[in-house]
């Protein structure tokens, strides 16, 4: 049958307007998508979350809260192979479209339709980049429509290479890892340049899957994803032959930053302190802190070195303090993945004869002496008796002597005489806080945590002055502007110069003759106290040499006992790694520390006479 003209006609001018129409529509979706399309300048401006440097009282990297900051990627530093692996992952035919690559949206929309869900994108690089630079992740027609439009601008005042770098400077790898640069630094603990064919296909795995594929957390995963992508390169014919059976053989090495994880504790402690300094960081920012790298590092080791699960000794803090009440070291617990809670600072804990020291400082200003003797026997408070933890009794014995050998009868007769409000206020003078005039005073049997205990000892190593526990020195932008400084605080002397040297002479002799020999450090002066709880359910050796002090807690966070282990022990040997480290570079330096009278002398002898007297009588 034959079409009129009239009919042809009709369907002509009819197709044309729909075509115009359609047209029309299209213009005007871009035109509408255009007019709310960002300010180009934008390219240049970070679109990573805010980047916490912490670094410690050297200079020195700890880590970073938030994103590690963007490195320039220079692809003409690049070896060949890491662009190509990157380019046949994410967009193999970059060189040859215009920012939009109409195949690879076809091919994308058919995968989609035979899947019936999305299951597969058409973006090009330069489009993944245009919308990580300038737009939202929402899947809008809008927000493709735009992101299609810049990418074609991008393309026209760029250069192919100008793009790829750009791309590999700003893409998210996971773990805070924004570029290629701190990607590489970050899993594997070298530049981009020095990437392997089979590292930079496992980086390249991150890209779609940035947590899923972490290498730290599931090498497995990223593994099997590293192989596709090898198995893909080679399919393309990129690879020579046996290369990329070669690369999945190579054996990789994964950057697993240990030695600064335990810093995250720290970091947690002096955020508070850091908002309240500067507000919440809106822009990238340095924070000085008073951490040690090396001794941080060293006390982590150590915590794990001597823990004893076996022993029951599961958990353990360690927070060391400078003369000026800087923290040096603060291992908030084993594993810092597993357990975010703080035992340095947050966990509160009953000293045990840790806390004997405030019982004689008290003794001390009533007006006794180290010399000054009491007698070792049964005490019976109300219906409450003391024992000693060796069971037995020694007689009359000189108040140095019981605080070194940690005698509980003696503490708590010494404690009810001079009376347990004079100890409190020996305690509270040194920052310890909350204490109730129960009869176990004497005995630490009121919780603290492991820094109060350091800071209440500071007094007896920095001359008698009370400085509370800081974390930060100051903060900056990244360009280095100055925000915050901190100013050196005087402190408040609680100490006087009699009492220092006597409590300084008790807790030596406690390490040279007492409980806490295993914390001696070879060459330097080192005075403490050693802690244990009723059916060691806590262990402590808190020490000090001259301007430095480190508390040592051990025990288990569900509060069960201990098979024998005493502050004597393990947290005494934790003790001595800490410090050994802190001072190793550090010319010895004496404690001011008082010095046996001639009367204290003679009377030692006398009783020493006596007692062989005695044991001569039938």
């Amino acid at each position: 049958m034959r079409l009129s003209r009239k009919f042809l006609m009709n369907t002509v001018l009819t197709g044309t307007a729909c075509a115009y129409l359609s047209g029309m529509a299209v213009l005007s979706g871009f035109a509408i998508s255009a007019k709310n399309l960002p300010d180009p300048k934008k390219l240049w401006e970070s679109n990573r979350p805010v980047s916490v440097q912490i670094v410690d009282r050297n200079g020195r990297d700890v880590l970073v809260r938030g994103a590690s900051a963007e490195r320039p990627v220079d692809l003409d530093s690049l070896p060949f192979h890491i662009p190509v692996t990157f380019l046949a992952t994410e967009d193999e035919r970059f060189r040859n479209h215009i920012g939009v690559d109409p195949r690879a949206l076809l091919r994308a929309l058919w995968q989609n339709i035979r899947a019936r869900r999305y299951v597969q994108g058409g973006s090009t690089l330069t489009q993944q980049l245009s919308k990580n630079i300038f737009l939202s992740p929402d899947k809008k027609l809008t927000r493709k429509a735009q992101e299609m439009m810049l990418s074609i601008w991008m393309e026209r005042d760029f250069s192919k290479d100008e793009l790829l770098e750009m791309y590999l400077s700003r893409i998210y790898f996971g773990s805070g890892a924004w570029g290629l640069e701190s990607a590489s630094l970050r899993y594997f603990d070298k530049p981009a340049a020095d990437l392997s064919l089979a590292e930079a296909a496992m980086l390249s795995g991150l890209l779609n899957a940035p947590s899923a594929a972490n290498p730290v957390a599931n090498f497995d995963r990223a593994q099997a994803r590293q192989h596709v992508i090898l198995d893909s390169m080679d399919a393309q014919g990129l690879l020579g032959d046996n290369i990329a059976a070669a690369a999945k053989a190579e054996p990789l090495t994964i950057h697993s930053p240990k030695d600064t994880e335990g810093a995250q504790y720290f970091v947690d402690w002096i955020w508070e302190d850091l908002e309240n300094r500067i507000g919440v960081p809106t822009q990238d920012i340095i924070v000085q802190t008073t951490l040690d790298l090396d001794t941080q590092t060293a006390a982590q080791s150590a915590l794990i070195a001597h823990l004893d699960p076996e022993r029951g000794a599961n958990q353990g803090a360690i927070i060391s303090l400078d003369g000026t009440g800087g923290v040096q070291t603060l291992v908030g617990g084993l594993d810092y993945g597993e357990s975010q809670f703080n035992r340095a600072t947050q966990a509160v804990r009953q000293p045990g004869s840790a806390f004997k020291p405030f019982v004689y400082l008290a003794a001390l200003r009533a007006g006794k002496s180290p010399w000054d003797t009491a007698v070792d026997a049964p005490i019976t408070i109300e219906d409450w008796t003391p024992e000693n933890f060796t069971e037995k009794h020694l007689g009359t014995i000189t108040l140095h002597k019981a605080l070194a050998k940690s005698v509980n009868t003696v503490a708590v007769s010494v404690g009810e005489e001079v009376g347990r409000g004079a100890v409190i206020a020996a305690a509270e003078r040194q920052g310890l806080t909350g204490l109730k005039p129960y009869r176990s005073l004497a005995l630490g049997a009121q919780g603290q945590t492991p820094l109060a205990i350091a800071e209440s000892y500071l007094p007896f190593a920095n001359w008698g002055v009370y400085k509370p526990a800081y974390g930060i020195l100051s903060i900056s932008t990244a360009d280095g502007t100055p925000l915050y400084d901190r100013e050196a605080a005087n402190g408040t002397p609680v100490l006087g110069a009699s009492e220092l040297a006597d409590m300084n002479y008790m807790l030596r002799e406690a390490v040279e003759r007492g409980t806490g020999g295993r914390a001696r450090v070879k060459g330097h002066m080192i005075a403490g106290k050693t802690g244990t709880t009723n059916d060691f359910r806590d262990a402590w050796f808190v020490g000090y040499a001259p301007d430095r002090v480190t508390a040592v807690w051990v025990g288990d966070d569900e509060n069960a006992a201990m098979k024998n282990v005493t502050g004597g022990s393990i947290p005494a040997m934790i003790f001595k790694d800490v410090m050994t480290e802190q001072l190793k570079d550090v010319p010895p330096a004496r404690l001011q520390v008082s010095t046996e009278p001639d009367w204290a002398r003679k009377n030692a002898q006398l009783q020493n006479l006596l007692n062989q007297m005695e044991g001569r009588l039938p």
